[in-house]
């Protein structure tokens, strides 16, 4: 059975750094894209940043562009968001999404089957 599992939430300050991590187990998700989406009440669950299978390939929402860095560890299979100079406007369920096929890096939440139960990040003002 797949299962994503993310980690590294919590409450930080703006300007403020953290860093999620979403480990993979059930199959290896090393040959394929994985991404990292957020989410927050009443709102659509949006794209942040996603990672070709190599790690050489990466895409970004435009507002995380320049603060945010999707990376991974294949050999763990593990993905990685680091998160600099966060703002209040980041705050939101941070989820960690995978497919099993690719190569192409996708943005839609319909095109990733496997989802992590998701972690909570709070930047205060």
């Amino acid at each position: 059975q797949v299962q994503l599992v993310e980690s590294g939430g919590g409450l930080v300050q703006a300007g403020g750094s953290l860093r999620l991590s979403c480990a993979a187990s059930g199959r290896t998700f090393s040959s394929y894209p994985m991404a990292w989406f957020r989410q927050n009440p009443g709102k659509e669950r949006e794209f942040v940043a996603a990672i070709g299978w190599s790690g050489g390939t990466t895409r970004y929402a435009d507002s995380v562009k320049g603060r945010f860095t999707i990376s991974r560890d294949n050999a763990k299979n593990t993905v990685y968001l680091q998160m600099n100079s966060l703002k209040p406007e980041d705050t939101a369920v941070y989820y960690c999404a995978g497919r099993l096929a690719g190569p192409a890096i996708l943005v839609r939440t319909s095109e990733y089957p496997y989802w992590g139960q998701g972690t909570q990040v709070t930047v205060s003002s």
